[in-house]
């Protein structure tokens, strides 16, 4: 941070405005600053950071300071990151402007809370390698002013400037035809869309129809197509509002979603792997886990074919109304006592189940007593419950 400077948002001579992104945090180091949610602005000098509000803060960091850019992934509960890391200060430098007079860290992070991470570092990257602030015309202009750079006829001034504003304009007219075709590419993405959504609605009416007639290879093959090709009409807030309403259409097209993949896990899923499964088939339009377990409380009011569950163990899956635990209880402990004993992990693989609902299913067998537990340093094992009668 203290490599930043106070400054105001006017351009230098011969800078360029890049790009800018909205509601950007400046991290010193791994250290949260006070500089909240400002607009960040990429030019061919230097990066501008301002909170926009009445105090008017606004901070800059020269790109000569930059020695390497990183970029640092979220998740998703942390936005995505540009680490920026920094040549030592020179001594000879005006502090009088400096944002701090010392820091223990030798980068900074800018945090990218609404998006917007991955186009502002490759802009940023195209900027460092042109090093366009150590041009000598640019940097000849601040301490020059035009008339008394002129020679006895006037023209070497007047013909650098001309020469820079040629420049620029040749830029900018291929920064147009560059978004130009991107969105001739984009128009054609999206005529292909439509064209696989109404593929996909056409195979599905199709399988309703030979329903019976097909084969489990053909039926099974025909379900994978259409999991890739995707949701054909996503639920969104912006075609069904927000809040309950939303939440209630969403469950409805959850319901239609999970009710074959259900039976082909045995009727139970985790929200983890229904989250995936479900984003991956929407597409753009993601959703988020909280809409997702919003969404699943709704199955018992609107009548849906299943319910969420919510094991003691604070797992959350969704089954199917006609998922009969008896049955799966009874199966377990055949394939235990078969087995003489059983790990989650084998569970898993025998039943072709996740990990996590096969430890669910093997604690489950154990608080009906069916099973009984052997935790060593080899790990947790289940065996069968000879003190109970079968």
């Amino acid at each position: 941070m203290d490599r930043l400077t106070w400054c105001d948002e006017s351009l230098l001579p011969g800078e360029v405005h890049i790009l800018q992104q909205a509601s950007v945090r400046i991290y010193d180091g791994e250290d949260r600053t006070s500089f909240e949610a400002g607009a960040l602005q990429l030019t061919s000098h230097r990066v501008i950071w301002d909170d926009q509000d009445q105090d008017g803060r606004t901070l800059c960091l020269h790109h000569s300071f930059i020695m390497r850019l990183e970029d640092v992934r979220g998740s998703l509960t942390k936005s995505n990151k540009i680490a920026a890391f920094l040549q030592p200060a020179p001594s000879s430098r005006d502090v009088s402007q400096a944002v701090m007079m010392a820091s223990r860290h030798n980068f900074v992070r800018f945090s990218f809370r609404k998006g917007g991470q991955s186009e502002f570092l490759s802009g940023y990257q195209q900027q460092l390698s042109k090093k366009l602030w150590e041009l000598p015309q640019i940097k000849a202009l601040p301490s020059k002013p035009v008339a008394q750079a002129r020679t006895a006829r006037g023209a070497p001034a007047r013909s650098g400037i001309m020469g820079i504003e040629r420049t620029m304009e040749a830029k900018r007219l291929e920064t147009d035809k560059t978004i130009s075709e991107a969105f001739q590419d984009l128009n054609a993405l999206m005529e292909k869309a439509k064209q696989m959504v109404s593929l996909a609605e056409s195979v599905t009416r199709k399988l309703e129809e030979k329903k019976g007639s097909l084969t489990d290879d053909e039926t099974t093959a025909l379900k994978s197509y259409l999991l890739s090709v995707g949701i054909a009409n996503p639920v969104t807030r912006e075609t069904h509002g927000s809040g309950a309403t939303y939440h209630r259409e969403l469950a409805k097209q959850l319901s239609v979603f999970l009710q074959e993949q259900l039976k082909d896990t045995g009727g139970i899923m985790t929200m983890q792997d229904i989250y995936c499964r479900f984003n991956r088939a929407r597409g753009m339009e993601l959703v988020s886990p909280e809409d997702l377990v919003n969404a699943c409380q709704n199955f018992q009011s609107l009548q849906l074919p299943m319910r969420l569950r919510k094991f003691d163990s604070g797992v959350l899956v969704v089954e199917l109304l006609s998922h009969d635990e008896a049955n799966l209880l009874s199966d377990l402990q055949s394939q235990v006592t078969d087995a003489t004993s059983m790990s989650a992990d084998e569970l898993s693989q025998l039943a072709d189940i996740s990990i996590m609902l096969a430890k669910e299913r093997l604690l489950l067998g154990e608080s009906k007593g069916l099973l009984c537990r052997d935790d060593s340093v080899e790990g947790l094992r289940f065996y069968p419950n000879r003190f109970v009668e079968v």
